[in-house]
């Protein structure tokens, strides 16, 4: 998309997926634009079909294109590489760049990121990664959807680190590129190690981590002078209790730190008795911080005790950071 046009409260179909439809749907919402896909679910990449289920994206296949502001048919990947551009392969060994990508929102992209895009051969992306930022790849540039729905579709970790191998081998750029940061709950450390193991170089563009991104942007500082002196972040893919689980609950319930819950919406519930039965207070302040970043993040409030069924009752789901502790009830952007 050019950045001189805008496409603020326009409905806009988007008529063929191509390679850069991704980049191409966020960049559209980022604008304000009401965006609708002709296509099936099931023909759409993993990335896209995640913005369908959450209803960010509509689909429709029999789409009427007069029905709408502006259609958009072209496939810029089908243009030419621009003069000059090394032509894949012509490389011994190629290298990987493990590139955080923060939260949704692209302008939170590192400058050192952005180049790393427009210099990538192969961009292997994640569903959460802020996907508008590939407007800034080359057009020849190969696009590769891993990206995994939450209990849906998912790419095994174990193919994610071949195909990194399989391109640098092949003499390519690769970028592997994450929402967040890469070595916090990225996987960004078993990349790397499956590809240094094969001889390939590694480079590393942190990304700010949703840990700390998600409350600053809902208006929740982790740490404040005067309530709390540290915080502590745990992954709740699995419930307390799962034989999987290898946290001290116990103990992090004693850690008097804020505790910033990632991947936890399935185990919430599960997460907050827990804790209150380790000796947190049922009216410890809790937070609800749900698509961190995209124009569709909203926030709820309420006691550990309630913070799920709020949270359910409000329709979020992920992906979603929640806080617990005195700063929970805080918002110091209000």
């Amino acid at each position: 998309m050019s950045p001189e046009l805008s496409f603020a409260g326009l409905s806009v179909l988007l008529a063929r997926v191509h390679p850069h439809t991704v980049a191409t749907v966020h960049a559209l919402l980022d604008d304000g634009a009401r965006v609708t896909v002709a296509s099936r679910p099931e023909a759409l990449p993993t990335s896209l079909r995640d913005l369908a289920e959450r209803g960010l994206v509509a689909l429709d296949a029999q789409a009427d294109p007069t029905a709408f502001d502006v259609v958009l048919r072209g496939d810029p990947s089908a243009r030419p590489a621009p003069a000059g551009t090394e032509a894949p392969g012509t490389r011994t060994v190629g290298s990987v760049t493990l590139l955080g990508g923060g939260l949704g929102d692209p302008s939170l992209i590192t400058v050192a990121g952005i180049e790393a895009i427009r210099v990538a051969d192969v961009i292997v992306h994640d569903r959460l990664a802020p996907l508008s930022a590939l407007r800034h790849a080359r057009d020849d540039v190969e696009v590769v959807d891993v990206g995994k729905i939450p209990r849906g579709e998912f790419t095994p970790q174990e193919r994610i680190n071949e195909l990194l191998v399989e391109h640098a081998l092949a003499g390519r750029n690769v970028l592997r590129f994450k929402g967040g940061d890469n070595f916090v709950f990225g996987r960004g450390g078993e990349e790397a190690e499956a590809c240094t193991a094969r001889g390939i170089p590694v480079a590393v563009i942190p990304g700010i981590s949703s840990s700390i991104a998600a409350p600053a942007l809902a208006g929740i500082p982790v740490t404040h002078r005067t309530l709390v002196q540290g915080f502590t972040v745990v992954s709740a893919h699995v419930p307390p209790g799962d034989p999987r689980s290898t946290l001290d609950w116990g103990a992090i319930a004693r850690s008097r730190t804020t505790v910033v819950v990632l991947m936890g919406v399935a185990t919430l519930g599960a997460v907050a008795a827990t804790l209150v039965g380790e000796g947190l207070a049922p009216s410890t302040p809790a937070a609800f911080v749900a698509d961190a970043g995209l124009p569709s993040m909203r926030t709820v409030r309420a006691p550990l005790s309630q913070i799920d069924a709020v949270a359910r009752a409000a329709g979020l789901g992920a992906p979603a950071v929640v806080v617990i502790g005195d700063v929970a009830a805080l918002d110091v952007l209000a």
